[in-house]
């Protein structure tokens, strides 16, 4: 049989990292193994589970291009893929189970059984059902339900070891001692989660289950109901933890981890991708920046740690930015473009002359972000010029004995010249260059101050044009051309009491 595997989220709050790290691993494993991904949403929780939940699950799915074969929205054989929409298969099994006397109904109030808790943790023992409705005769049974208590129902178990070999940690063993008879429906008939799990995972004919360590207890209990309802065990396999940095289970207070907070700072789906598939799984030739076509053709289990994975946020954005700077030019200018018009700085629709102007905008940013949201303060220094930034290092550059020559020089030429190719900015330089006998150092940062008032920043002959282009172009901010820029800078000098 082909691989079938499912990523099964209660929708009742936002997709988090661990959840869609589970999502990832169980993609590339169908993938890498030319099976069936499916997606299935566990929404018993009426509560906390809610529509919203679903559709922002959904599209953070779809965002970080993970595509299900058979699930909601697409629908399947196996289907409804949603629990609220199959509790008559749950009705259905229970019955199987109560007519071959493999489960009873349990008529033990909340309150009753929070007694006996207390009771066990004062003895400092696990609380453990002592099976009291178990041993109900037909007639106390039908007492009870004639008095109007509503049951809920658990599952026959007996003393033994459950054992299993699990994908990732090997052989697993665990006696049924630890957690006795369990309850598989609750008193309203809504299944419990290791009842549906079962259940769905049978009757959609998932063979692994693949998903975090905090399922490894429930294993059991799931191999019990297998068992009781006759069908073939799943394989199992338990993903380690995701800690912080500082050693804790990764949660809130390591900040908002969720999807939908990652894409808002700025990640792009590929390296968000790629970062979390590196999280508790390594690569055979130790390399870090894949695509995701590269991950599923690379990925196998044997190579998912046991231990915990630590999230580190620095180098989620190295990732990030790798993968950033292998963007098309036009993907990624698309991709920051609403930041711009966001702050004002560039119109909603581009005319042709403007969709050309910015693609060198974008061109400046690209190799110089981790982050989309970061894209409008490392072009600044295109739209705005302030030249009262005189800090420490400017101050030391402007001590120089030919650097105001050199900036007089810039001015009085660039006003006359068309400097909207890097050619013709190239060709300016040369001409200072030649006339003053100036160079280095001392020819390339007068010029750098003068048109950005900052030592550092992209390369001139790249950022001179696109300023120039952008100065022509009816934005909703003016941009200031360099010969405007570097004659307000003389004369910012002169208020200062240089002599220039």
């Amino acid at each position: 049989m082909s691989v079938r595997v499912r990523f099964a989220p209660s929708p009742t709050g936002k997709l988090h990292l661990g959840n869609v790290r589970t999502a990832i691993f169980n993609y590339l494993y169908s993938k890498n193994k030319k099976g069936t991904f499916i997606l299935r949403l566990e929404d018993t929780d009426a509560v906390r589970s809610t529509d919203e939940s679903i559709e922002g699950l959904i599209k953070d799915l779809k965002w970080l291009q993970i595509e299900w074969d058979e699930g909601p929205i697409i629908g399947g054989d196996y289907g409804p893929y949603r629990q609220t929409e199959r509790y008559d298969i749950y009705q259905n099994h229970l019955k199987k189970l109560l007519e071959e006397d493999k489960a009873y109904p349990c008529y033990c109030s909340s309150q009753a059984l929070d007694k006996l808790r207390e009771e066990a943790r004062a003895k400092g023992v696990n609380f453990i059902y002592p099976g009291t409705c178990r041993r109900l005769t037909e007639k106390e049974r039908k007492e009870r339900e004639a008095s109007g208590v509503k049951p809920s129902y658990r599952l026959k178990v007996s003393p033994h070891i459950v054992s299993f070999k699990d994908l990732i940690r090997g052989d697993v063993s665990i006696h049924t001692n630890l957690f006795g008879d369990f309850i598989i429906v609750r008193q309203d008939l809504s299944p419990t989660y290791n009842f549906a799990v079962v259940i769905d995972d049978s009757l959609m004919k998932v063979t692994d289950v693949l998903r975090g360590e905090d399922h490894l207890s429930n294993t059991p209990k799931q191999i019990l109901l297998y068992e009781a309802f006759g069908y073939e065990k799943p394989n199992f396999g338990h993903f380690s933890m995701i800690l912080g940095p500082d050693n804790a289970k990764l949660s809130k207070r390591h900040g908002d981890v969720s999807v939908e907070a990652f894409r808002e700072r700025g990640f792009i789906p590929e390296g968000l991708f790629n970062a979390l598939a590196l999280l508790g799984w390594s690569d055979p030739e130790e390399r870090e920046i894949l695509k995701k076509d590269e991950l599923i053709e690379r990925f196998s289990l044997e190579r998912v740690n046991k231990s915990a994975a630590i999230f580190d946020e620095n180098k989620f954005r190295y990732i990030n930015k790798q993968h950033i700077l292998c963007l098309p030019l036009k993907d990624f200018a698309n991709m920051i473009k609403p930041y711009f018009v966001k702050e004002g700085l560039v119109n909603e629709s581009f005319s042709d002359e403007e969709e050309e102007w910015f693609l060198k905008v974008a061109e400046i940013v690209q190799k110089r972000i981790s982050l989309l949201t970061e894209a409008v303060e490392q072009a600044k220094v295109i739209f705005e010029f302030e030249p009262s930034l005189l800090n420490d290092e400017i101050k030391a550059v402007l001590q120089e004995e030919d650097c105001l020559k050199v900036i007089l020089s810039y001015a009085l030429k660039a006003e006359k010249r068309d400097l909207t190719t890097r050619e013709n900015y190239i060709s300016l330089v040369n001409e200072i260059k030649n006339e003053t006998k100036i160079k280095g150092k001392n020819l390339y940062h007068p010029l750098r101050i003068c048109v950005s008032s900052s030592m550092s920043g992209p390369d001139l002959d790249q950022l001179v044009p696109t300023i120039e282009i952008g100065s022509k172009l009816n934005l909703p901010v003016k941009i200031e051309s360099t010969s405007q820029r570097a004659w307000r800078y003389i004369q910012f000098l002169r208020e200062q009491g240089y002599k220039i």
